[in-house]
């Protein structure tokens, strides 16, 4: 089958045409027809499975007819790489019918987006959070919105994004068409189609599996031994480009440091970065200037880039379904890719499960000139288990690591030394009000993390 048999609008077919596109892919194939009818669809397909075309491509042939300058189209995405992915294809695929999109995200300006917004647009990409603030300030109406789209609504949940999804509903007309996408269908997403859709069409690809375009290997290790693992796994395979998982913005920050250091071509996708940033460093990698990418799965959403040859997750994700998301971004279009994953023994459940999806081992590899056996440093090791009491503001459990007594007894010592300082300084300065703060006080504050915020 080929594009031309939809019988797409000749504009919107010239679109195609340029973006190169052939032949459509599964998910394009069962869900662009049911579209195109007005039908409400659930359309359930893994990242990288042209899930993005199977809904613009049909928007695009519906607004060619009817009015302009009105917001006829909203889609709502979880991240802002994912809404500027959308609105770029849009830019793509309808340059010749001179349909106007704006992506409405945070951590940026508020102030180009109101003039894009007034100056007449047929559809808006959009993240939950800032488009509730337009929507709020009554910069953006919705009154005669046509189409509305839910992309990847399970990271939508995931991000607690459901409450304002359902504040957004409100402000659209109850006649419309609704399209929902996503990867899976937790209980939460199943309620909210059955609460957003009328009647639904639900198109289903491979929902569950990792595309079988991937392989997969893991490399059991030590927590302390990951980054020096990695330096070593990359010295030794033949890789394109890299996108590297971690589970905290610190880390990926942290290990993107050590890879530059290293001498490699490396950026780290942060939630606390500027948009600007963040763009120079996906566009860095989509035109090959960083070979390697470290991200957290919040900020790798929206990461379309063909030629990943490797995904390695530094971390283990906590779910299969995050497994899928991530290794999704390799193997695509019909490309083989490599997916590495480092695990500790706390990884063993997940690793069960995935091995449970994919019906089969996955293969444990090991380095052979690497040293598996080497300590952790022991202040590394007391400073990760203070970050970790830290933040949790708790006492140690059984189950925690403990601190070693020998720095139990240093901190109460030195502790006990402030107290009589601060209690001969009361004593012999009537004038004062309040002690001084000690100077234990002072240097633990030194080594308190940050604290980064992410954008909605």
């Amino acid at each position: 089958m080929e594009f031309h048999a939809f019988n797409f609008h000749p504009q919107v077919a010239a679109g195609i045409t340029t973006a190169g596109y052939v032949s459509p892919t599964p998910i394009q194939v069962e869900a662009i027809p049911r579209v195109m009818e007005g039908r409400d669809v659930i359309g359930l397909a893994q990242t990288g499975t042209g899930k993005t075309a199977a809904f613009v491509l049909p928007i695009l042939h519906r607004l060619m007819q009817g009015g302009r300058r009105h917001v006829r189209a909203l889609v709502i995405a979880p991240t802002r790489e994912l809404a500027e992915q959308i609105h770029e294809a849009i830019g793509i695929l309808g340059q010749q019918t001179h349909l106007r999109s704006v992506s409405i995200y945070g951590g940026v300006d508020m102030n180009p987006q109101i003039q894009k917004l007034r100056s007449g647009v047929e559809i808006v990409v959009a993240c939950p959070g800032r488009l509730l603030d337009h929507i709020n300030h009554g910069m953006i109406t919705l009154s005669h919105l046509e189409v509305l789209v839910l992309d990847e609504a399970d990271r939508m949940f995931d991000m607690g994004f459901l409450p304002d999804i359902r504040k957004i509903i409100k402000h659209v007309p109850a006649k419309r068409q609704t399209l929902l996408f996503s990867a899976t269908m937790p209980d939460d997403i199943r309620r909210l189609a059955r609460e957003v859709l009328r009647t639904p069409v639900t198109v289903q690809v491979d929902p569950a599996a990792p595309a079988s375009t991937v392989s997969h290997a893991l490399y059991p290790v030590d927590q302390h031994l990951k980054t020096a693992l990695l330096l070593e796994l990359l010295r030794n395979t033949n890789t394109e480009s890299v996108l590297i998982f971690t589970r905290t913005k610190h880390r990926a920050k942290r290990v993107g440091q050590q890879l530059e250091k290293a001498g490699y071509r490396a950026a780290s996708l942060q939630g606390n970065l500027s948009q600007n940033r963040r763009q120079a460093a996906l566009d860095g990698f989509r035109d090959g200037s960083y070979r390697i990418l470290v991200a957290t799965d919040i900020a790798a959403r929206g990461i379309d880039v063909l030629r990943i040859s490797h995904v390695i997750n530094y971390d283990m994700p906590d779910t299969t379904d995050a497994y899928t998301h991530r290794i999704g971004r390799t193997g695509r279009a019909e490309k083989t890719g490599d997916a590495f994953s480092f695990i500790t023994r706390e990884d063993e459940d997940v690793v069960h499960s995935i091995e449970g999806v994919l019906g089969e081992k996955m293969k444990r590899r090991t380095m052979k000139e690497f040293d598996y056996k080497k300590v952790a440093p022991a202040h590394d090791t007391e400073f990760a288990r203070s970050q970790r009491l830290r933040k949790q503001n708790k006492p140690e459990t059984s189950q925690a690591h403990s601190v070693s007594a020998a720095s139990q007894k240093k901190y109460q010592g030195r502790r006990a030394e402030g107290q009589k300082f601060r209690s001969a300084e009361v004593h012999n300065t009537s004038q004062r009000v309040s002690p001084p703060r000690s100077s234990v006080a002072s240097t633990t504050r030194k080594y308190r993390p940050h604290n980064h915020v992410t954008s909605r």
